[in-house]
């Protein structure tokens, strides 16, 4: 692949994509540390839920890799798998905010 195809404004919009996956990341890491500091069956239930929903989105995105699902391009396999995990992400974030 030509480096110069890579530096363009699609790659540089999933960098920025990227960066906000990131800040959305730090949220629920600060969240569910402060449900787990509680040290009680709600911190429990949340350190198990947390593997699960790891294990079964790891799971889930190899599996749409293996069967082309993402697509056939590095950008759209990137794009779609930024997506992915920004849904997740989102997800966890307003979950763990409400309580």
């Amino acid at each position: 692949m030509d480096v110069s195809s890579m530096c363009g404004s699609r790659w540089i919009s999933l960098a920025a994509e990227s960066a906000l996956l990131a800040c959305d990341g730090a949220a629920v890491i600060g969240l569910r540390l402060a449900r787990l500091a509680r040290l009680d069956g709600a911190a429990l239930a949340e350190a198990r839920l947390m593997v699960e929903e790891k294990v079964e989105s790891a799971a889930d995105l190899h599996w749409r890799a293996l069967t082309g699902a993402l697509g056939t391009s590095p950008h759209a396999v990137a794009s779609a798998s930024l997506a992915f995990y920004r849904g997740k992400v989102a997800a966890n974030r307003r979950r763990l905010s409400r309580d």
